[in-house]
This record gives structure tokens, C-alpha cells and sequence, in this order.
């Protein structure tokens, strides 16, 4: 017979159905909360008692939180939910038009900014349009001077975004291409209008007619497609763009005609990791969570210059013999030895026949070349380019096909 499990606490029969919501508040901010722990949650309560507000917080927090992500979106939700004597302001301050366009350096504003909207869409139900507004004087909007909600999307900052915005990028990113030109090998194919002559061509068509050459065989290089190599940081400062970067990927390395020979993914934190046979998996789930189970430095520290060393030293060779095109992710801080930084950065761009870029701190306009990582590192890159929206992932294809597109590069150099 199953175990009878109460709903409702002894000291406070309020208290379970309080526990009940603020768990729903925390499921639509993102955390993947179920029956089972709400059980749980209520259990612990009644176990650890209602008597320090502390020892209440933590008893919630070892029951609904197992990711260091949820830790912050945890704490902000508490906060806003359990009694804040300022709660309705914090509540407007999150629904004005301006915030959106704000862009903050922690991400702790991100998680509060979903716990926010998860509590309103708790609290607030949704009012039915009477038929009195239907039949109501109708209003006229200027279009002209709007932005649809996808074309906000695109601009929009990844560390910015709520939750339902993410999904929706997600999706966005899922349709998102990355074509690539031929590269023109040195092996040839029969061509009539082609300009090379082929003579081996020739002389065997001689051999067939007695060794009369009659005409002169032509032939075309034979196009071939590079690989591409994506070198990306997963580091604590990278984490929410390291993921939107591996959707992309996971779309671009699934894509049919898209002319890619192969896609070669690294993830790096504190040590490299290889995710490549992950994202051949279709389904974009199960790709990043094979994934993020084969990194285990997520959110961790960053030292750019020994992982950089691990890939020219263990994958280059493999990876990169046939010019590859290399796709660098990471906002280049690193309190390592700047030299060996630089040596790495040097290797792996005469290794690589176009190393692009992508720094998501490239969306700030005062940003300059300031940081020791970031000096070592830039004059040894084609091109340097922001990766902080779907728009900038969106203009990388500009920089692929354009050799010449320095992105940013130029205008830093100078502040060198």
C-alpha cells in the first residue's frame, strides 16, 4: 500500500501550499522541478522546522537545486517570493521597456531578471479581452517605427535573455546556416572550357590514335571543402554564451549541403575536451547533454595558453591538415604566462588557414585591448568579431566567405 504523504504541515497548514508555488515560481524560471521534490521539499520542512529563516532557505535549496546555474535563479526567487518588503518594486522595474536595452557586466541581473518574470507569470493570470475593447474604437499603429519581437531577439545580449527568450533563440539558432566557399586543390578534373592543360590526358588519348595528338586535353581544379574547428571556452564567464554557441554549432554541424567536409568541436576551460562525435547526435538535447557530461569543467576556471598547448600538441595534426578554418570562442581572460599564450596563438594560426575571433565583450563600445590575454592573443588572428547575439552569429558567415574582413582587428591593433 503507498505511503500517505500530507499535504499540509502541522504548524502552518499554509505553509505546504507557499512551498507548492514559490516551487512553480522556480519551475518557470527555468529549474526542472517536479512533483517529486515538491513532496520532498514539504518533507524536509516538516523534518528541519520553520524556525530560522536560514536553515529554511537551505533546506529548499539542497531540495531543488543540483546545478551550479540554478544556484543564483534559486536565491533570487527566495528573495522576491518569501515576504521582500520591496517586492512590487522590483517587480516594475523589471516589466519597463528600459531594462531590456540595459546591458549588465554579472549575470547575477540575468538570473534576477528570470526570476522576476517567472514570479509575474505565477501571480498574474491572464485577462480576457471583453466585448466591449472588440467592438471599441479601433487603434492604428505605425510599424514603421517598430521592431518585431524577432528582430529584437537577434540583437539582444544571450546573458540578457529570459527564459522564453532563450527558448526561442534556441530555435532561431536551429535555422541559422554557415555556407563555405570550394577550396581549389592542386588535384584537377576533365574540363572543355577548363585552363590548364592536361597532359597525361593527352598523351593517352594519342596512345588510342597511333601517337597523333589532335587536340590538347583541358582540365579544372577539383574543389574540395575545408574542415571547421571550433575552439570554445566554457569558463564561468562564458557559460550562457558557450551555450547558445553550441546550438549554433550543433545546426551548422547537422546541416545538409552546407559544405563543411567535417565540423570538429573542443571545449575548454581548465583542460580540453573533445565533443565532436557528441554533436553528430541529432537531436540538439541529447547532444549537449552527452556533452556537457564529457566537459567537466563547466563553469570553472580558464587557462587558455595550456589548452591551447593540449590542441597543437594532440589534435592540430588530425584536425588541420587540410586548412581548416578555426572558429575561436572565448573572451580572452587569462592570468596565465602571457608568453606561452602567445607562442600558442602563434602555432595555431599558421596551423589553421583563417582563424576567426569571437569575443562576446566586443558588445561593449568601450571596449579596448587592455586585458594581458587579450594583448597576446589578438595580433595572431584574421579576424576579430563580436559573438554575444544571433545577429554577430549571423555575420560570421560574412567573415568566412570574405578572406579580406578583418572584423575588428584593425581598429584594436591600434590601440596596441
Amino acid at each position: 500500500m503507498a505511503e500517505y504523504i500530507p499535504l499540509e504541515l502541522p504548524d502552518n497548514p499554509r505553509l505546504a501550499q507557499n512551498i507548492i508555488h514559490f516551487a512553480r515560481a522556480l519551475r518557470r524560471a527555468g529549474l526542472p522541478i517536479g512533483p517529486g521534490r515538491v513532496i520532498d521539499a514539504i518533507r524536509a520542512v516538516e523534518a528541519a522546522g520553520f524556525t530560522e529563516r536560514m536553515d529554511f532557505y537551505w533546506t529548499l535549496h539542497a531540495c531543488f537545486v543540483n546545478r551550479p546555474e540554478h544556484r543564483v535563479i534559486f536565491a533570487q526567487v527566495f528573495r522576491l517570493y518569501w515576504r521582500d518588503p520591496r517586492y512590487l518594486e522590483h517587480m516594475m522595474s523589471f516589466m519597463l521597456p528600459a531594462i531590456r536595452g540595459v546591458q549588465e557586466e554579472k549575470s547575477a541581473a540575468s538570473g534576477e531578471k528570470r526570476a522576476a518574470q517567472a514570479l509575474l507569470d505565477d501571480l498574474l493570470p491572464e485577462v480576457p479581452q471583453s466585448e466591449e475593447s472588440e467592438e471599441g474604437t479601433e487603434i492604428e499603429i505605425n510599424s514603421t517605427l517598430t521592431m518585431s519581437a524577432e528582430e529584437k531577439l537577434r540583437t539582444l545580449d544571450f546573458e540578457q535573455m529570459s527564459t522564453a527568450e532563450v527558448a526561442e533563440a534556441k530555435r532561431m539558432l536551429a535555422r541559422l546556416t554557415l555556407p563555405v566557399k570550394p577550396i581549389p586543390s592542386r588535384r584537377g578534373k576533365a574540363s572543355v572550357l577548363g585552363k590548364q592543360a592536361d597532359y597525361r590526358r593527352t598523351l593517352m588519348k594519342s596512345m588510342r590514335q597511333g601517337g597523333e595528338i589532335r587536340a590538347i586535353a583541358r582540365k579544372t581544379p577539383r574543389p574540395r571543402w575545408p574542415n571547421l574547428v571550433v575552439l570554445c571556452d566554457i569558463s564561468g564567464s562564458m557559460s550562457q554564451y558557450s551555450r547558445m554557441v553550441l546550438h549554433f554549432l550543433h545546426a551548422v554541424a547537422n546541416e545538409k549541403g552546407a559544405g563543411w567536409a567535417k565540423v570538429h568541436a573542443f571545449t575548454f576551460g581548465t583542460r580540453l575536451t573533445n565533443i565532436s562525435r557528441h554533436l553528430a547526435t541529432r537531436d540538439v538535447d541529447a547532444a549537449l547533454k552527452a556533452a556537457g557530461a564529457e566537459a567537466q569543467d563547466w563553469e570553472g576556471g580558464t587557462r587558455i595558453g595550456q589548452c591551447l598547448h593540449a590542441f597543437n600538441r594532440d589534435w592540430s595534426r588530425r584536425v588541420m591538415g587540410q586548412g581548416a578554418v578555426v572558429l575561436l570562442i572565448t573572451d580572452g581572460l587569462d592570468r596565465d604566462d602571457a608568453g606561452a599564450l602567445e607562442k600558442e596563438m602563434e602555432r595555431l594560426h599558421l596551423s589553421s588557414r583563417r582563424l576567426i575571433w569571437l569575443n562576446p565583450l566586443l558588445r561593449w563600445d568601450g571596449f579596448a585591448p587592455k586585458a594581458t590575454g587579450i594583448r597576446a592573443m589578438l595580433p595572431h588572428v584574421d579576424s576579430f568579431r563580436a559573438g554575444h547575439s544571433i545577429q554577430s552569429l549571423e555575420e560570421l558567415a560574412i567573415a568566412i566567405s570574405r578572406p579580406d574582413d578583418p572584423g575588428e582587428k584593425s581598429r584594436l591593433m591600434a590601440m596596441l
